[in-house]
C-alpha cells in the first residue's frame, strides 16, 4: 500500500516540482496539494493522509498552527516540516506543535523520501544540519536560563507577551484588554525585567522557543 501524502506550500512551482519527484517513487502517492495552513487542515480532514509535508511561512494560517491542529485532530497523521527556516526557534516550535520531523528545503530529494518513510514507520527525523543546530545550541545554552527567564510572569503578563510576539501594538493590546496604553507599557516593562530580555525581538524569540506563540 502506498504512503498517501499532502504537500503544503504557498509556492506553486515548488509544489509541482516536488509532486513530480515523489510520483517517481513506487511507494508514495500525492493525494492533494495546499497553499496555506487552512487548506491543509481541511484537506487533511477530508483525505486522512499518512504524511503532510508542511511549509512554515505561508499567508493566512502558518505551518506551525496548522501542524498543531492537524496533530490534535488526527492522531494518526504525521507532519514532516519542509522549510527554509533553519533557526532553532522555528525547529523547536514545530516539534512542540507535534511535527514528527524537520527538513530544510536544501535537502537532497533522496532525504525527503527517506524522511517520509521513517516518519510513516513511527520514527522521528531531523536532517543533519537541523539536528546539529539543536544539539549545538542546547550544549551552549546557559544552564541557568530556564530559571532566569521562566520565572514569575503573571497570567496577564503571559497573555501580553503572546500578543507582543504576535506583532500587536501597544494600542491594539490595550484595546483588547480595555485598559490604557500606559498600563500595557508598564506590563511590558515588567515582563522585560522578569525575563531579563530588553527588546521586542528577544521577547519574540523567547515566546517562540517556549511555545507561547507559533511564529
Amino acid at each position: 500500500m502506498k504512503l498517501r501524502v499532502i504537500i503544503v506550500d504557498d509556492h506553486v512551482v515548488f509544489r509541482e516540482g516536488l509532486r513530480s519527484l515523489l510520483l517517481l517513487g513506487p511507494d508514495i502517492e500525492v493525494v492533494a496539494e495546499a497553499e496555506d495552513g487552512s487548506s491543509a487542515l481541511r484537506l487533511t480532514e477530508e483525505l486522512l493522509p499518512d504524511i503532510v509535508l508542511m511549509d512554515l511561512t505561508m499567508p493566512g494560517m502558518n505551518g506551525i498552527e496548522a501542524t498543531r491542529q492537524i496533530v490534535s485532530n488526527n492522531g494518526k497523521v504525521r507532519v514532516l516540516v519542509l522549510s527554509m527556516e533553519s533557526d532553532r526557534s522555528f525547529v523547536v516550535a514545530a516539534l512542540k506543535a507535534g511535527a514528527s520531523g524537520y527538513l530544510l528545503k536544501e535537502s537532497a530529494f533522496a532525504e525527503v523520501t527517506a524522511a517520509i518513510r521513517a516518519i510513516a514507520a513511527g520514527e522521528p527525523y531531523l536532517c543533519p544540519k537541523v539536528a546539529n543546530l539543536v544539539i549545538k545550541e542546547y550544549m551552549q545554552r546557559d544552564p541557568n536560563e530556564e530559571t532566569q527567564t521562566g520565572r514569575g510572569l503573571t497570567e496577564r503578563e503571559s497573555e501580553v507577551l503572546k500578543m507582543i510576539a504576535d506583532g500587536m501594538s501597544t494600542k491594539e493590546i490595550s484595546i483588547a484588554f480595555n485598559v490604557s496604553s500606559k498600563t500595557i507599557d508598564s506590563q511590558r516593562n515588567s515582563i522585560m525585567k522578569k525575563l531579563e530580555l530588553y527588546s521586542i525581538a528577544k521577547l519574540t524569540k523567547y515566546a517562540i522557543r517556549k511555545g507561547i506563540t507559533a511564529l
